[in-house]
């Protein structure tokens, strides 16, 4: 019961920031509704899930949601001198693009899984969670980046031999032509 009193306080002072730009919106809807914004904020999130189960569009809405917001704080981060902010958001690119990877392998499978849309989208807001130890860190120091250490000398080496033989090719092909 502490936990979840403790995520409930953390959560009614992420609703309360002013600095976080969503919090406009919540003010304006309390406003009107006179119902308090943590409601808001918890009714919506079940509005939500509940489309992400039985709507219609569910891919789109959660490939925005995967989408969208990364995307706008890379732009952000991109424009700041600081390198943390960079390198949170390029791993969770990196985490992202593996994890479309492996769906379009599975996507025959998952398309049988009635939850689906809502468990990607889920993932995908541990992804970005903006905590120290989110998911997309999680996920990339414990798998990806030890098998992109493990196969990078090999994936390099394969890289430079298909270089080189394309620049071959072409330099052939340019003196077959001239000739």
């Amino acid at each position: 019961m502490a936990r979840i009193a403790a995520v409930k306080e953390h959560l009614e002072k992420a609703l309360r920031d002013e600095n976080k730009p969503w919090v406009k919106l919540l003010v304006q809807a309390e406003g009107k509704t006179g119902i308090d914004r943590l409601y808001i904020f918890v009714g919506s999130l079940a509005v939500l899930a509940l489309y992400l189960v039985f709507g219609l569009g569910q891919q789109l809405v959660c490939n925005v949601i995967g989408f969208v917001y990364p995307a706008y704080q890379s732009l952000k981060a991109l424009e700041t001198s600081k390198k943390e902010d960079d390198t949170k958001w390029l791993t969770y690119w990196v985490v992202f693009a593996v994890f479309t990877i492996i769906e379009f392998f599975s996507e025959y499978i998952v398309v049988w899984f009635p939850f689906y849309w809502l468990f990607k989208c889920v993932f995908y807001i541990w992804l970005m969670v903006p905590t120290e130890y989110n998911g997309s860190l999680i996920l990339y120091r414990r798998i990806i980046r030890p098998k992109f250490l493990q196969y990078q000398p090999g994936v390099d080496k394969l890289l430079s031999v298909a270089r080189d033989t394309a620049i071959k090719t072409a330099a052939d092909a340019l003196t077959t032509k001239q000739d």
